[in-house]
């Protein structure tokens, strides 16, 4: 994952309160529900030592992001706000948080945010029929998400019922529209497809419109097509099903992207291209070798000195004299994940029994040298 979009956080004075908060809207007391959480979230920060100003910010957030929210919706929010009360980050979460954070501190926490992020399996929804589509790509974090309808020529579109010379003539035509609106749609997913590489197009709606967009699309996303009978794109239709299979497919993608990443740390050590261990990596961030760092979910409490830059980072204060500086003591997942956005590197979060042995953190190198040691 590109965590470039953390470089508001980082580059903001701390210390900040990092927030991830259940903002359940399913009961008919879902609004005082909702106020109650927020306050024990508040008085949480308070006790800390938070300022006013931030924890008014915190509040402010959460209760707006969930007005207007419908019965039957579940999700979390993400919020950091800086030590001025400027909101830096503000994320829905793909569902509520199994445990709910609210910390003030000197480094955001900002593991579990990453861990639950919406969006890291980038994909494109489609609701048809035989009039045209409402087509919505859910983009990676650091990128806008994009929503487009494409509404086709509806003169003529129902094929004719009766009989007599006009018959065949009245039901070519409709033929021709619902191919015509389909092909249309065609050219914007491939549009979509071209600019954002989606690793799955899921279609529902109308069959005989899902058949005849499938018939027609080209090469460069066929193979990306799953198809759905249940959901709709008239008003009132259950979105739920459709909602269900995305989150199966998001789940089934993230576990073949997670075996896939475990596989690549260990057949990149052969080659001297990947390290795993706290040592070893935080070293690789000092070379700027680091192309993807990889944290396990389930952190170890160690800690790590940080210098005047994210990349003056060492296990102990012997690595911080070699470098001719005094370090600040820093959760060692903290300071990792900041030098790896210094470092441009990307960030991946595995579960523990994923990471090769189990260990806390591994990294994927761009170069090695001779004194590259992967540890496996």
């Amino acid at each position: 994952m590109n965590v470039s979009f953390l470089e508001p956080v980082f580059a903001a004075p701390g210390p900040y309160a990092t927030v991830c908060a259940d903002v359940t809207h399913t009961t008919e007391n879902a609004d005082t529900e909702l106020e109650l959480r927020v306050r024990a979230i508040s008085e949480k920060l308070t006790g800390q030592g938070a300022p006013e100003a931030v924890v008014e910010a915190v509040r402010g957030r959460l209760l707006e992001g969930n007005e207007g929210g419908e019965a039957g919706t579940l999700r979390g929010r993400a919020v950091v706000v800086d030590s001025t009360g400027t909101v830096l980050f503000d994320q829905p979460l793909t569902d509520a948080p199994t445990r709910e954070l609210a910390e003030w501190s000197p480094q955001p926490d900002l593991m579990p945010v990453l861990r639950q992020l919406p969006g890291r399996v980038p994909h494109i929804v489609v609701m048809i029929d035989r009039t045209g589509a409402d087509i919505t790509f859910v983009n990676l974090p650091e990128q806008e998400d994009e929503e487009h309808t494409v509404q086709g020529d509806t003169f003529q579109i129902r094929k004719f019922q009766g009989g007599g010379w006009a018959h065949h003539r009245y039901q070519h035509n409709a033929e021709n529209k619902w191919i015509h609106n389909a092909e249309e749609v065609g050219q914007y997913i491939a549009s979509m497809v071209r600019r954002h590489s989606p690793r799955f197009v899921l279609m529902a709606g109308d069959i005989r419109a899902r058949q005849i967009l499938s018939d027609r699309a080209s090469d460069l996303w066929s193979n990306l097509i799953v198809s759905m009978d249940e959901g709709g794109r008239a008003a009132g239709a259950d979105r739920e099903p459709v909602d269900a299979r995305v989150a199966e497919l998001i789940a089934e993608h993230e576990a073949r992207e997670i075996a896939e990443i475990a596989e690549k740390v260990v057949g990149a050590a052969a080659h001297g291209l990947s390290v795993t261990g706290t040592d070893r990596v935080v070293e690789a961030l000092r070379k700027g070798q680091v192309e993807t760092l990889v944290l396990a979910d389930d952190p170890d409490d160690e800690k790590l000195l940080v210098g005047g830059s994210p990349l003056e980072l060492g296990v102990n204060q012997h690595d911080m004299d070699a470098l001719g500086i005094h370090g600040t003591v820093v959760p060692a997942d903290r300071a990792l994940l900041h030098a790896a956005l210094a470092g441009a590197a990307d960030v991946v979060v595995l579960p523990r029994s994923a990471m090769p042995d189990e260990v806390p953190v591994a990294a994927v190198l761009r170069y090695t040298d001779e004194s590259t040691d992967s540890g496996l």
